[in-house]
This record gives C-alpha cells, structure tokens and sequence, in this order.
C-alpha cells in the first residue's frame, strides 16, 4: 500500500477548476469554509515553446499560500501537459519549491486541450501517458497524483490505463466517472470507481455528481473510495464541507428548509469572503463582477424562482448592483 498522506482517510477534497482556482479563490475558501482538507490550483498548462518563466510558476501558485506553512498543507498544485511540452523544466521548478504535492490533469474533455495531446487525451495514447508519467515522476520527489476520467471514447482499456498509472509511481488517482466524450452529461457512473478501488493498490478517489450530504454518505459506504473530490458540486454548495461535517458529527438529519435559510447567511459569508481577496490582490471592481457573475450560474438552484433570481444577479451592470441583490435575496 502507498503510503501517501497528503490527506487523510474520508477526506473531502475541492477540485481544481480553469478560471476559478486561483489564489485569492482558495484563500477566501480556506479561511471561511475550512472544512474542506484540501485544495487544487486550477491547471498550469505546461508550455510546448519558449523559456519557463519561474515566476509564473510560484505564483499560479500563490506566493502568500507558499509563504505560509498552514497554507501549504492544504494546498496542491495541479498541471496539464503533454509529450511535447516542457514538463521536466516545470517539473525541475515545482522540486525546487519543495511542492509537496502534485497532480496531474488527465481528464480535461475541452477540445482544444485534447486536439494538443493533452487532458483526457492522454487516456487514449498510452506510450505518451507512460511518457509524461516518467518524467515526472523521475524528477520530482514529492507526492504525485493524478485526475483522470474512465476513458477517452469509451472505456475499453479502463483497467490497463488505471494499472498503467499504478505502475509508473503514482500514489493516488481521483476518478471522474465518465469519459471524455460524455463530458458532463447525464449521471457519473459509480461502479467504475468500485472496480478501481479493487483493481488498484493506492488511495482511489472519487468524483462526478456528489452534489448533497446524503450522496458524500452514499459514495463512501458503496464505493468504499478512500476519499472524495467536488467540482460543479463545490461552485454549487461552497460549504457543502461544513455541512457534512455537522452532520457527521451530530448524526443529524438534514433539514431542507433550515438549509434554504442558512443558504442566505453563507452566501454572505462567501461573496464577502472573496470580496476580500480579490481586493487584496487589487482587482477592480468590473473584474470582480465579472467573477460574481459566473459564480452565480451554480449558487441559487435551490431556490424556487432559481431562474428569476438568477437572471437578476446576471444582469448586474455594476458591483454595487450586484450587492445590493445579495443584501434583498430572502
């Protein structure tokens, strides 16, 4: 068995997401909603041509997560790559930052990604997974992870890619049950993250339509996966963490209506809390509105008129528009 202990046992991880992951965003998480035990920067693509800038790597990063040891702990670095690109020189920097833990993209479906070998691709061509596996794996001494789906077409060589991965060094492997050609469509099949926790020796976790605190219950006691990461979930419920946590350990049972009335508190909490941190890195606020609007595509399908709501904070033609939206939601 690995002996990987980036996070323990039951662990609720949150996704890494292009565009969303940054620094500020996981900061503003980890200081309001710090249930969550771990997070993912969005990927570093890694360039095919030109000098590595070093700079740009510490701070995709995060230069105030990587100053700070705490921080640290709960904070893993994600990268997207392919045979022709520069990984070792990525790779070389991430080793000397003393990154304690690295994860590779094998599951991004965009097709720009796939069509440059990249992402989900991967699945597809084992000679180059087998490729950038090594590599990295021959230069970095920290732990290495990887996110992938359960093909590329279809699922034919599911089993020969996971003992594939195994095989090569890495020390966990978080699975989204679906392929690439499903994209997010219809329902994540979790009997291929059941045959993967069998099939492989090292922590499998799992991942795709973990959306309340009854399926995080549901995904642990039938796939018996070592832990569990959320994405659209996550932008749904940001404090899903702290939901399950509570519930766990008051055995409670989950009250919909208080959660509805609740919902309105944390949605505070959560806006103020990035508010913040954007600032902090001095963004304007027509940036942050921009931001707030793409939030607001996944946090309000809980309400009854959740398309009316919705459409309101959409149409928001400035910040404080969108504020004072918030400050009447009921």
């Amino acid at each position: 068995m690995s002996n990987f202990d980036v996070f323990k046992k039951n662990s609720l991880l949150f996704a890494p997401m292009e565009g969303i992951t940054d620094e500020p965003y996981r900061l503003a998480m980890l200081k309001t909603f710090p249930e969550w035990d771990q997070f993912f920067t969005d990927f570093l693509r890694v360039p095919t041509v030109g000098k590595i800038n070093e700079k740009l790597v510490h701070e995709h990063y995060g230069l105030r997560i990587h100053a700070n040891p705490e921080w640290r702990k709960k904070n893993s670095f994600q990268i997207l790559t392919t045979p022709r690109a520069q990984t070792l020189a990525v790779v070389e920097i991430l080793e000397d930052m003393k990154m304690h833990h690295l994860d590779l993209n094998l599951g991004c479906p965009s097709k720009k990604v796939n069509s440059h070998l990249g992402g989900a691709y991967l699945l597809s061509d084992h000679k180059a997974l087998r490729e950038v596996l090594k590599t990295i794996r021959d230069n970095f001494t920290g732990h290495f992870t990887v996110k992938m789906r359960i093909g590329y077409r279809d699922d034919k060589t599911f089993s020969e890619t996971l003992k594939l991965i195994e095989g090569e060094g890495v020390e966990a492997i978080t699975l989204h049950a679906r392929t690439r050609d499903q994209l997010y469509k219809g329902v994540a099949d979790w009997s291929y993250i059941t045959e993967a926790v069998k099939q492989v020796q090292v922590p499998l976790i799992g991942n795709g339509d973990i959306w309340i605190v009854e399926d995080i219950e549901k995904i642990f006691n039938e796939t018996k996966c070592h832990s569990v990461m959320f994405g659209r979930s996550a932008l749904k419920t940001p404090w899903l963490a702290k939901l399950y946590k509570e519930y766990i350990e008051e055995d409670a049972h989950i009250d919909e209506t208080f959660l509805l009335i609740e919902r309105k508190n944390y949605l505070d909490q959560y806006f103020d809390a990035l508010y913040r941190e954007y600032k902090e890195v001095g963004w304007e606020d027509n940036l942050i509105l921009k931001r707030f609007k793409s939030f607001s595509r996944n946090l309000f399908d809980d309400y009854e008129d959740f398309e009316t709501i919705r459409g309101r904070f959409l149409r928001s033609e400035s910040l404080a528009e969108f504020q004072d939206h918030l400050a009447a939601l009921k």
